[in-house]
């Protein structure tokens, strides 16, 4: 039986959230708790990459975190950006973020359709002349590097920010009582076994997002029980959904 669920996700800010729906369709309770949080790189620490951000004509941003972070480290760094500096993004709702910093302009930040930095490419190529910055977490791959590089493209990946473990307070870990724990990323995984060293997942049942939280599971020895997307459901809430229809069967 399944009564209480753990999201690892900050709660939503809309209240039409399926999250809700599923809550109120099967009365569960859904807690909303990240095992992670993402914090900034020390101006000191970033210095010793030895990147001048104001080398560069042209910044590429693959999410909100790292315009939060590329901005807040200008300012600690007193690197004031220039009027004519160019901003690449690979959704337009990240683009759109841009104005939390700066005024939009059109003719400055440019977006992809699709979320995936190969889409963002054909736009770069058409801006060759640009030297682009990459913001990045610590835990990242070579493939942005690989694809621009393939491209001959000028361009330098910086780290700027890391993924931490979202510690948990003794009166959390007391009150740790949970039917279902659901992760979206490895380092939810490694937060669990850091916050509960001794944890034993008898019948509460594990649910992932992603394959490299699937594998994060298996690898630390637990039992998964529900792996998303698949074929028929693209997204965690589908997946959730149709989990606990069949625990009702």
């Amino acid at each position: 039986m399944i009564k209480k669920i753990l999201v690892s996700q900050p709660k939503p800010s809309s209240e039409k959230s399926p999250y809700y729906d599923i809550a109120s369709r099967f009365d569960v309770e859904m807690i909303f708790r990240p095992f992670i949080k993402v914090e900034g790189l020390t101006a000191k620490e970033f210095r010793q990459q030895k990147v001048n951000i104001l080398d560069y004509t042209a910044i590429v941003f693959t999410s909100r975190h790292a315009i939060d972070h590329f901005f807040t480290l200008a300012k600690e760094l007193r690197a004031a950006i220039p009027e004519d500096m160019k901003y690449f993004c690979v959704t337009e709702t990240i683009a759109l973020y841009i104005q939390k910093y700066v005024q939009y302009r059109k003719r400055k930040v440019f977006f992809g359709e699709t979320g995936k930095m190969v889409d963002l490419l054909p736009l770069m190529t058409k801006h060759k002349q640009e030297k682009y910055l990459v913001p990045m977490s610590d835990v990242h791959n070579d493939s942005v590097k690989e694809l621009l590089d393939s491209k001959k493209l000028q361009h330098r990946e910086c780290v700027m920010y890391r993924t931490v473990s979202n510690d948990f307070t003794a009166e959390e870990i007391r009150d740790f009582d949970y039917d279902m724990l659901i992760f979206f990323s490895p380092s939810g995984i490694e937060s669990l076994m850091k916050n509960f060293p001794d944890f034993k997942q008898g019948d509460i049942a594990i649910a992932t997002f992603g394959p490299a939280t699937a594998k994060a599971v298996t690898d630390a020895g637990l039992r998964l029980d529900l792996e998303a997307p698949s074929e028929k459901y693209p997204s965690m809430t589908g997946a959730l959904q149709h989990y606990l229809l069949e625990l009702e069967d």
